[in-house]
């Protein structure tokens, strides 16, 4: 948990072009649901790998900044399958 209280959350993001696997910072009993809803125009994202569609890893970095009309899909990473 961070000094602010937030909890890092691992999240997959699906854009049209992207799949983005990252943390995001929720705050204690924040759903990931909310936290996208309340978000400005962009949800940072830390410690983010980012991959082609096809799978193909595009490059990691420590934050990327994800404009919120172009994520199509978000989940916690636990609640995902990775084959």
């Amino acid at each position: 948990m961070s000094e602010t209280g937030a909890a890092r959350t691992d999240v997959v993001i699906l854009t049209e072009n992207y799949r983005i696997r990252g943390e995001i910072a929720l705050a204690p009993d924040e759903r990931v649901t909310d936290y996208v809803t309340s978000a400005k125009n962009f949800i940072a994202v830390t410690q983010a790998e980012v991959r082609a569609i096809d799978g193909r890893i595009i490059f990691n970095t420590e934050f990327l900044n994800v404009h919120r009309d172009h994520i199509e899909l978000i989940a916690p990473a636990a609640l995902t399958y990775h084959p």
